[in-house]
């Protein structure tokens, strides 16, 4: 009697392997506009630097602390402030559409797979918030700045990926992506339940209805830009004098949009609005926020100072080594208990090269600095310090760990791209289906008897002027 076969063997999930075809290009074109936004915003945090330490310091206070707006509405702002509040909702719109997407048609959909950004970026929020409570309570500092290291800029991130010229594979990139999207919906809580201080309900209120005809103006179908924006303006308006940060109103209005097609429909209505604002909120909004946020004076002792009081040292360490370890280990854990294993093209110094990368904590840690240390302005400042100087080091940390593993992103990004049917579709993306193999087949025969053909060419001409005179 034959001996039965043996029992087919379950094949392990992995981790950060290859993207699907369609998730693959939608990383693509988001990353692109991130880039060309975290440029600019390198661009203006670099110009807020030279404006602030140059000659011309007292114009730059000036104009960041110029208001302007409706104070019978309760909106008389300054420049500055206009920025955080204003300019940084656009930004957390862009954010809640690219969660609400996640959620409905991207990685975080499937639990599975929704496990390891989670958890990489849980981790990663909570080992440098752990980082900067030791170390500031050690030294007798405030806590009130527990929060500043816990966001990751991935405009920054990816501007710095730009400059230094990786060639990070796709899989690295949208787990990037993936966490920083993890990571704004866990900033936009922070912001909403640790920094309000008080509630005006009737303001509130008001927003909340705001918001529920927003909900129903979609469901129903209306469309038309004169009637949104107005409408979100108003939201906004509210949300802001409810005491709830303004930024809120944006994410909300986000998480509304639908971000799943419909039948004779190419693109989501939530995919058509972002990509439409994405290049507003990356150009423009994020960008001025900076111009008006990064500009802090920077001489040999305030730099020293960043290093020697607890509450800015704690900044520094939480975004260089408790982002790296936190989402380091985080994803190590998540692989280790889900039993996946990584990517056979990958190794886990890749990982941790990416987990370093994202310590670049700018937009966000800022706004939170400017939260926690409201009132104080010299804390304020050097807390911005700090989250410069963090940024700047996990960038340069980063750059060189990706460096050394460029050779090996190359090679992977270009077998990405290999197209050689030039059908539009990569191939390694092709490689089960059995008609690529017959064109791939065909292509090869054809380049054989091309190749023959020019050989019988070049040896009758050799015979040529070989023969006789």
């Amino acid at each position: 009697m034959p001996a039965p076969p043996p029992a087919p063997t379950a094949t392990k999930r992995k981790v950060l392997g290859r993207l699907s075809l369609p998730e693959r290009n939608f990383v693509a074109e988001a990353l692109r506009t991130e880039t060309l936004g975290g440029v600019l915003l390198l661009l203006a945090a670099i110009a807020a630097l030279i404006w602030a330490n140059s000659g011309w310091k007292d114009s730059y206070e000036s104009v960041r602390d110029f208001h302007f707006g409706p104070a019978s509405l309760g909106l008389d702002l300054s420049i500055g402030h206009w920025a955080a509040d204003g300019l940084l909702a656009v930004f957390f719109f862009v954010a809640g559409i690219e969660l609400k997407r996640e959620l409905v048609a991207g990685d975080l959909k499937d639990p599975r797979a929704a496990v390891l950004p989670v958890v990489a970026a849980l981790c990663g929020m909570a080992v440098p918030a752990l980082v900067y409570t030791l170390v500031s309570s050690t030294g007798g500092g405030s806590l009130a700045g527990w929060a500043v290291p816990t966001a990751t800029d991935i405009a920054f991130a990816l501007a710095v990926l730009a400059v230094i010229g990786t060639s990070l594979p796709s899989a690295l990139r949208a787990f990037l992506l993936t966490l920083a999207v993890v990571d704004d919906l866990f900033a936009i809580l922070i912001i909403a339940v640790f920094f309000t201080d008080h509630l005006d309900f009737a303001a509130l209120g008001g927003a909340v209805v705001g918001l529920a005809v927003f909900w129903l103006l979609l469901r129903r179908g209306v469309r038309g830009w004169y009637v949104y924006v107005p409408l979100a303006l108003v939201i906004w308006g509210l949300m802001y004098n409810s005491g709830i940060h303004a930024t809120i109103a944006g994410v909300a209005m986000g998480l509304m949009l639908r971000c799943t097609t419909h039948e004779g429909e190419a693109h989501s209505p939530g995919e058509h609005i972002e990509h439409l604002v994405r290049p507003l909120s990356a150009g423009f909004a994020v960008p001025l926020f900076a111009l008006f946020s990064a500009g802090v004076a920077v001489s040999g002792n305030a730099i020293g100072e960043v290093f020697t009081r607890p509450e800015t040292l704690g900044v520094v360490l939480g975004l260089v080594v408790g982002k790296a370890v936190g989402i380091f280990g985080g994803t190590w854990l998540a692989a280790r208990f889900t039993r996946a294993e990584l990517s056979e093209d990958l190794a886990w110094p890749d990982v941790f090269a990416v987990s370093s990368l994202a310590g670049i904590g700018f937009t966000v840690s800022l706004l939170i600095g400017e939260l926690a240390f409201e009132g104080d302005e010299v804390l304020t400042d050097e807390i911005k310090a700090a989250v410069l100087t963090g940024s700047l080091i996990a960038a340069v940390v980063a750059s060189v760990l990706l460096k050394i593993r460029n050779a090996k992103y190359r090679k992977l990004c270009e077998a990405e791209e290999l197209d050689e049917d030039l059908d539009g579709i990569p191939d390694i993306y092709e490689q089960d289906n059995p008609e690529y193999h017959l064109r791939m087949a065909d292509i090869y025969e054809r380049k054989a008897a091309e190749h023959r053909r020019l050989a019988e060419v070049t040896a009758g001409a050799s015979e040529e002027n070989n023969g006789p005179a």
